[in-house]
């Protein structure tokens, strides 16, 4: 039976910042780095030989992805897409979390970053942060480059990808690692578990922990697991 397995990438500079990273290209801590190893170790336990392995188009993605196939010794092409990246925060791009509560008030910003379908005011594209002004999105089409997303948005460009590119790998049992980002995963979480808009605002995804689902060929979920259980034991496990 096919596995896929879910990795965040580990902790990254604007992470440890508590700043709104979207789309914006920085790189993972040390502490990043340990986590991105650490789930290597994690993978290589399973004794799973991979076949396919998937990122976004951003660096603490990528990094993560290269440290975990460095621990595997696999060193098999990786396929980088953007359309599994984070979320697109839009105006609040570069801002800190915390100053941000202290403006708007702490439901406010819980609105923002986890409600289904509302998105933040559009970045200007004269921002350095935005996606048109970084090289690394150089090769998208700008139409395809958004100036904020709700929840809802990225759910629909990770799940057509997902259908386009990664499940007929699954349905030819096949056994896939996609490295990616908070939002990027929580979308292809309410896909695969079926979760509602509620329980979705709830779920939290970790840094730089496995999460392996195991699949029948039907695309159903035979058995899901966090393989760091000491840091999966307060989240919403399906």
């Amino acid at each position: 039976m096919p596995h896929l397995i879910l990795v965040r990438h580990g902790q990254s500079e604007w992470n440890l910042k508590k700043r709104f990273t979207g789309w914006v290209d920085v790189d993972l801590t040390g502490q990043g780095k340990l986590e991105a190893c650490k789930s290597g170790e994690l993978i290589k336990e399973l004794n799973l030989s991979m076949n396919y392995f998937f990122s976004s188009f951003q660096l603490r993605a990528i990094n993560t992805l290269k440290l975990i196939q460095d621990t595997l010794r696999d060193n098999k092409n990786s396929i980088r897409a953007w359309q599994l990246n984070e979320r697109h925060y839009g105006a609040l791009t570069g801002l800190n979390k915390n100053e941000m509560m202290k403006k708007f008030g702490e439901d406010k910003i819980h609105e923002f970053r986890r409600s289904w379908d509302i998105k933040p005011d559009p970045l200007s594209r004269n921002n350095p942060y935005h996606p048109i002004n970084i090289d690394t999105y150089k090769t998208v089409p700008k139409e395809k480059i958004p100036d904020s997303e709700s929840l809802k948005d990225t759910y629909e460009r990770v799940i057509k990808y997902y259908k386009s590119d990664i499940q007929n790998k699954l349905l030819d049992n096949k056994n896939v690692l996609i490295s990616a980002h908070g939002n990027s995963i929580r979308a292809l979480c309410k896909f695969l578990f079926k979760l509602d808009n509620k329980k979705i605002s709830l779920l939290e995804i970790p840094t730089g922990n496995p999460l392996v689902i195991n699949l029948d060929l039907n695309q159903k979920i035979n058995e899901c697991k966090y393989l760091d259980k000491d840091r999966a034991k307060d989240l919403i496990i399906f």
